[in-house]
């Protein structure tokens, strides 16, 4: 057990694990640990402590319930110790559940150049993961948002294998070519729910063409979107192209996903 529950929380929240933070918000009377006390509950570990005993426990509970439940909601309990929790204190705490659940919004963005950049900018304010992606560490700026984490890779088109099923996907890169390889192997998984190519009209037909003469039929690269953005919003210049974009990400966020029944 762990009494660094604030790097705890900052390490659940790096890597997508659920996690409650339990926080002791008000007491009376004689009470195990005083109000501010916290502890993080995830769904294997106790990180910190709020006094152990029945109280402990039982906030615990409640926690590792709020989990198994996806409960998105702050709760505030209020115990008695000695009544109810048979804990010689005889005082009365005021706890309040704190749940961190994992954001379903993960934005990852292949190309640091300037429209990669107005897009950040603007992702960096929504409550989304964004992993950005370039082989030009130069590219990159030095201060990151929160949300945001960067990925410098040689080959970019192969860290496809890592996105999460769901993920929005968007290819802006330096390279048509690279743009290219990385389309068709986030379309060769096929689990995105939104894949999204810079460029014009004329350069989605050669990638289609391209992807024809490898055998794929239409219905395989139906579902990206080129040019990529709300049609007839926002010009030429990045952060117009940028806004655009989020705009249109956003509309996709609030549709509800179609069930496939598999073949």
């Amino acid at each position: 057990m762990s009494e660094d529950w604030l790097a705890a929380l900052a390490r659940c929240r790096a890597d997508g694990v659920p996690a409650v933070l339990v926080t002791v918000a008000g007491s009376k009377g004689s009470t195990p640990r005083p109000a501010g006390t916290k502890m993080l509950v995830t769904g294997e570990q106790l990180h910190g402590t709020i006094g152990g005993g029945n109280l402990e426990h039982r906030c615990m509970e409640i926690a590792w319930q709020m989990l198994a439940e996806g409960v998105a909601v702050s709760r505030l309990e209020q115990f008695k110790l000695g009544a109810s929790l048979g804990q010689c204190c005889g005082g009365a705490t005021m706890v309040l559940f704190e749940p961190f659940l994992p954001c379903d919004f993960q934005v990852w963005l292949f190309g640091a150049g300037h429209v990669g950049r107005a897009l950040v900018h603007i992702l960096a304010t929504l409550p989304c993961r964004v992993t950005w992606v370039d082989n030009r560490a130069e590219q990159f700026p030095t201060q990151m948002p929160a949300n945001v984490m960067r990925l410098f890779s040689d080959a970019p088109d192969e860290e496809v294998d890592d996105i999460p099923a769901g993920a929005y996907v968007l290819v802006m890169t330096y390279s048509h070519d690279l743009d290219y390889r990385i389309c068709e192997r986030v379309l060769a998984r096929g689990d995105f729910r939104y894949l999204g190519l810079i460029g014009s009209a004329s350069k989605r037909r050669q990638f289609e063409k391209r992807l024809a003469q490898r055998g794929h039929e239409p219905a395989y690269w139906e579902r990206l979107s080129c040019p990529i953005g709300i049609p007839g919003v926002g010009g030429k210049h990045p952060a117009e192209i940028a806004v655009s974009v989020v705009g249109q990400l956003l509309q996709i966020q609030i549709v509800p996903v179609k069930s496939v029944d598999a073949p």
